[in-house]
Order: C-alpha cells, then sequence, then structure tokens
C-alpha cells in the first residue's frame, strides 16, 4: 500500500514556517501538530528566513517603475548632450 503525496499551498506553508519561526514551540511540536516530516518544516523556515528579507529591499512596484522611466529619460537626454558636444566641437574645430 502506496502512500500518495500530498501538496500544500503556500498559504499553508507559509503559516508553518512562521509559526515555527516565532519560537514559541519547537520544530517538532509544530510538525506534529500538523501531521508534518519536522524536516520538511525546518526547510521551510529556512526558506522563509532567507528570502523573507526580499519583501522589504525593493520597494514598491511603482516606484521601481518610476526609477527605471527616470533612468530611461536619462540616457535619452545624456544622448542628446553627446551629440550637441560632438557638433560643438566640429563647430569650434572650424573657427579655432
Amino acid at each position: 500500500m502506496t502512500k500518495k503525496r500530498q501538496t500544500r499551498n503556500a498559504q499553508f506553508k507559509f503559516q508553518v514556517a512562521l509559526e515555527a519561526a516565532r519560537g514559541t514551540k519547537t520544530v517538532n511540536q509544530v510538525a506534529s501538530e500538523q501531521g508534518l516530516n519536522p524536516g520538511q518544516v525546518s526547510q521551510w523556515k529556512g526558506q522563509l528566513l532567507a528570502k523573507g528579507a526580499e519583501l522589504f529591499e525593493n520597494g514598491s512596484p511603482r516606484a521601481e517603475k518610476e526609477t527605471s522611466q527616470q533612468a530611461a529619460e536619462l540616457d535619452e537626454q545624456i544622448g542628446r548632450l553627446k551629440m550637441e558636444l560632438e557638433w560643438l566641437k566640429k563647430k569650434a574645430a572650424r573657427f579655432g
């Protein structure tokens, strides 16, 4: 008799990992309450702690969009200024 592999959704994994990370209960206690392997709970906890900081690093998507838009505008302005500088150098060479 084989046991079918269970799949857990992200919300469940997050709740279990958060409970283990809080430290009020041991990983073994959390695993036994949820009917999971303690190694799996430890793995989810490690993923939560490793990737949790990424939530606050980048900021909001709106800020990213504005930043990329500003960078594009500045690149365009730099290109225009380089072209004007080359043109002025050529004109100055004629008179100088």
